[in-house]
């Protein structure tokens, strides 16, 4: 019997899971790189991390609307191939000796910039391709993938770079994309392509910033993940600093302990499946927002990791669950033609309001103390959930009709 040829769903599940893998594998590569090959201290490792999404951002800005106006697909093959010809270049300067920290600055902002076209072409895509019966499983499909990516990839990676070093694990990110493009490139499937637009016009830029801050429902929620996302990333590189430079962690414990609680990320993503609602968002949220501050007592040894592994289980059960709702809301209250520009917009002001505190935190840091930077990101955090109080009161959407994770 003739094997059965894969659908144009699976060519793009197959595009999603080799990249996720890939980049759940290189967790933390740059800020490693820079640590273990540059001797990078905690200000620069946090400048490395906030001038890239910055630059990445500020890059994308005209991309949203090229993107609404162009197929697809395309768009996304090309992304792919531009960061995997940008990171292959770091492992080559590792292993001839050139590598510095201009060159991760470039790539860095390559790869910032090329993820955002690329993300804010493949929800349009997948919102076109997924049939509206099939998009529950569809989900589910795209939200077991990324746990399981989170959960195995940090500890192999970790593993890599203890015994190959640390390029290793941005060759099979730099490969991930590669194989990510030539799956997309297998997909028969024609693509209709958008009304004509000869080039983006100051309005169509501003299109998806406008419609979310013109949005009772959508301005809460965006201002919330904003705040709620560069705050947990601001604090990235001084955990970093924090435990593989002052308490000693080898780089496989500190994979170790942020990969391995993203089973919770599982648990909450089925979760999320069974409890669509409001109260749902709302208790998520202020969950979420509980779990950062304890990072700030930190110790070294097993005590140490036993406090970042509970505290990151309890962070990511809460993101499990909040992010399929925050997602599906998004998309189902973005009509089809600004589907694009609505996620490059939210995309590109995450990346800068990331880039802002990361750069803030990392001052912060150096001025004050590791531990007292991871602290005041905890406490901030815990006043973010008043914008979900906040929110208009409007029935979540069944779990039957919620919309598919966006390719990575």
């Amino acid at each position: 019997m003739p094997l059965r040829r894969p659908t144009d769903f699976e060519w793009v599940w197959t595009a999603y899971a080799v990249s996720i893998f890939g980049t759940f594998l290189a967790f933390d590569a740059f800020p490693l790189i820079a640590i273990l090959v540059l001797d990078a201290g905690p200000a620069a490792v946090s400048a490395l991390a906030a001038a890239g999404l910055a630059a990445g951002a500020l890059v994308a800005i005209p991309l949203g609307p090229w993107v609404e106006f162009r197929r697809k697909r395309p768009v996304m093959i090309g992304m792919d191939l531009v960061r995997f010809a940008a990171l292959c270049s770091v492992p080559v300067a590792i292993w001839t000796g050139w590598l510095t920290f201009v060159q991760l600055l470039v790539v860095s902002v390559i790869v910032a910039a090329s993820g955002i076209a690329f993300r804010a072409a493949s929800g349009a895509y997948l919102k076109r391709l997924v049939p509206p019966d099939e998009l529950l499983r569809a989900n589910a499909r795209f939200e077991s993938t990324t746990w399981t990516a989170t959960v195995l990839g940090p500890p192999l990676g970790g593993a890599a770079i203890g015994v190959l070093g640390p390029a290793i694990t941005v060759v099979a990110n730099a490969a991930s994309f590669l194989l990510s493009a030539l799956s997309l490139g297998a997909i028969r499937g024609g693509e209709p392509r958008p009304a004509p637009r000869a080039t983006p016009r100051l309005g169509d830029i501003a299109e998806g910033w406008r419609f979310i801050l013109g949005h009772a429902e959508l301005r809460p929620l965006f201002l919330n993940t904003v705040l709620v996302n560069a705050l947990i990333m601001a604090t990235a590189p001084l955990m970093a600093v924090l435990m593989l430079g002052e308490l000693g962690f080898s780089p496989f414990l500190y994979a170790v302990a942020f990969g391995v609680p993203c089973v919770g990320g599982i648990v909450g993503a089925r979760l999320a499946r069974r409890w669509a609602s409001q109260r749902a968002l709302i208790v998520s949220g202020t969950l979420r927002a509980c779990c950062s501050l304890p990072l700030a007592f930190v110790m070294s040894g097993a005590p140490g990791l036993a406090l970042v592994l509970v505290t990151q289980f309890a962070l990511l059960v809460a993101i499990g669950v909040f992010n399929p709702l925050y997602a599906t809301r998004r998309l189902q209250l973005t009509p089809d033609d600004r589907v694009s520009r609505t996620l490059a917009a939210w995309t590109i002001t995450s990346n800068l309001t990331t880039a802002a505190l990361t750069a803030s935190w990392g001052v912060l840091a150096h001025l004050t103390s590791l531990r007292f930077a991871i602290g005041a990101a905890g406490v901030l955090m815990l006043l973010t959930p008043l914008l979900l109080v906040a929110r208009r009161r409007a029935p979540m959407p069944s779990p039957a009709v919620a919309a598919p994770r966006q390719l990575h």
